[in-house]
């Protein structure tokens, strides 16, 4: 018996990975968090299959459930939004099925900072711009953060931010990020990613704070920060395809004598 943890993908049923799908379709038992899974994915368990939301569960509960497949010898599907190495609390249960000797495995997902990326026609990682992407989050009524890892400490390095958990704290996030970054760097408010209704909120960090307040968007977003998001900047080509960057897939070439 193995529980598989499983990145189902930001929203969009065709982004889950093949792997990942075909095991959904294998498992007798399915738990999912369906406040952030498209059930149209749970829907490929197999005929009979039990399928519970844990939206409403405790980890207790969720562990009860497990344990009970693991009983029974039923593989257990464990099925997470985005990917499950980004604030997916998958942790936590890694643990407990370690304490209780039940083998598990994990399949990644594709993480929301991606797929919004992708859905913006993006490269957050724009040459002598920026070369470094942060995903965090910020304090609020969850975990505190931990030391050395605030905004202030974070945005030091001018890199792009995908910022989580957050859509209600952006005043804060203007605070903090304004001295390095300037009132007038790019912010792009990514709402539901992969879902129908996904949409895109662009701003600065001046003025992010009114157009999501105005939207009327408390929850389900991801905050880019970061001028690598400035569309239409002039920047240098990246080495990698340059005709004079040689490396040991394209070679130096010699120069044919006359």
């Amino acid at each position: 018996m193995t529980v598989h943890f499983i990145g189902a993908g930001p929203g969009d049923p065709d982004l889950i990975t093949v792997r990942g799908l075909k095991l959904i379709q294998s498992c007798p038992v399915c738990l999912y968090a369906g406040s952030l899974v498209p059930e149209e994915i749970v829907k490929a368990a197999p005929e009979g299959a039990r399928v519970i939301d844990t939206a409403s569960m405790t980890l207790d509960e969720i562990i009860g459930e497990i344990k009970q497949a693991h009983e029974a010898g039923l593989d257990v599907a464990r099925v997470h939004s985005g990917d499950p190495a980004i604030y997916g609390a998958t942790a936590e249960q890694m643990r407990r099925l370690d304490a209780l000797g039940i083998d598990y495995d994990v399949t990644p997902g594709v993480p929301a900072f991606a797929a919004a990326a992708a859905a913006l026609k993006s490269e957050l990682t724009i040459p002598e711009v920026a070369q470094t992407v942060i995903v965090t989050r910020t304090a609020m009524k969850s975990s505190a953060m931990p030391n050395n890892e605030d905004l202030d400490t974070l945005g030091r390095s001018g890199a792009t931010l995908a910022i989580h958990l957050s859509i209600r704290n952006l005043r804060e996030i203007e605070r903090q990020l304004t001295p390095h970054y300037g009132a007038d760097c790019p912010v792009i408010v990514a709402y539901r990613v992969g879902w129908p209704d996904e949409s895109f909120i662009h701003g600065t960090l001046s003025t992010i704070a009114e157009k999501v307040r105005a939207a009327k968007i408390t929850r389900t977003a991801l905050i880019f920060v970061g001028h690598a998001l400035k569309k239409d900047q002039d920047f240098r080509d990246s080495a990698l395809y340059d005709a004079d960057h040689v490396h040991v897939l394209r070679p130096k070439r010699k120069v044919a004598k006359a």
